[in-house]
């Protein structure tokens, strides 16, 4: 069941070739990310962070004083809150809690540091909304999930209080690209390649930036002091080795740390959780992972 419910996403994912221009890529991802609506008894609500787009959402039932903040993924130059909506919306529903959703600034438009700045500010506005740092949750997939743990780098850095626990989907954490499944997951990855990750680095993080700067590529950073942190990657991704590297380095950090490798499935599948039950199960067990932090 799961192997034929990946498999008709892969062809949807693979209808079309791959767009050349920034703005009909990110036409392409909105396109295939929306192509399953939010579900009817979902309220979503636009919001200005600041100067930064956001939009909450509330699933009958869930908790508005907890809030799960997302970014979405996209390599940083593609992907938004459209693109994303499906997957934050049921995230949300599984965690019990609000969802605030950001369309952070795009690359190249806005390279390297403008979604962590972003970031930042939709970290103070939900603050300022007294929201305690014990009451959130910062999640993200693939960029966003880079994004995510250059947010809990700042915050620790700045001694400022962490959120609850992080959640990353097929986090890119390495953008030097040294990852061994970079090759080896090359021919069953229908998304992900290393050319591709190369044109959105050189986008996002021109030289003479430093990838190996841990704010650029998480993967190097000192993760001591982070709080827990759930990581689910598909075993079809060729950014495998991006999330079990970082799992090492968690570990080696004393984190208190999930990770989860499903079989056959591709980048980001949860975003497609409508059709694919194995999307379902795993925003299920986010959902449960979010709420053991959150009491």
């Amino acid at each position: 069941m799961a192997e034929r419910e990946i498999d008709a996403i892969r062809t949807l994912l693979t209808s079309k070739p791959r767009p050349v221009g920034w703005s009909e890529r990110r036409q392409r991802i909105d396109e295939v990310g929306s192509t399953w609506p939010v579900a009817s008894d979902v309220k979503c609500v636009a919001v200005d962070c600041d100067g930064v787009p956001g939009e909450w959402s509330i699933a009958p039932d869930s908790d508005a004083s907890r809030v799960l903040l997302y970014f979405h993924g996209g390599g940083y130059c593609s992907g938004s809150i459209l693109s994303h909506r499906r997957l934050v919306t049921e995230a949300g529903r599984a965690a019990r809690m609000r969802t605030l959703a950001i369309g952070y600034r795009l690359a190249p438009e806005h390279p390297y540091p403008a979604a962590h700045e972003d970031a930042l500010a939709a970290w103070r506005f939900l603050r300022r909304q007294r929201i305690a740092a014990s009451d959130i949750a910062v999640g993200g997939d693939s960029a966003g999930g880079n994004l995510t743990l250059g947010l809990i780098q700042r915050l620790h850095a700045a001694g400022e209080p962490l959120p609850a626990c992080a959640w990353l989907i097929s986090p890119w954490t390495d953008l030097t690209m040294s990852g061994s499944t970079l090759q080896t997951k090359d021919a069953i990855d229908p998304l992900i390649h290393k050319a591709y990750l190369d044109e959105l680095a050189d986008a996002y993080a021109p030289p003479p930036i430093d990838r190996r700067d841990p704010l650029i590529s998480p993967l190097f950073a000192d993760l001591t002091g982070f709080p827990p942190v759930m990581i689910q990657v598909g075993s079809a991704e060729t950014l495998l080795a991006d999330a079990t590297r970082l799992a090492l380095a968690a570990g080696t950090a004393d984190l208190d740390l999930t990770l989860q490798i499903w079989p056959h499935m591709i980048h980001a599948w949860p975003v497609w959780n409508a059709k694919l039950a194995d999307g379902r199960r795993a925003l299920a067990d986010a959902g449960r992972f979010i709420r053991s932090h959150i009491q």
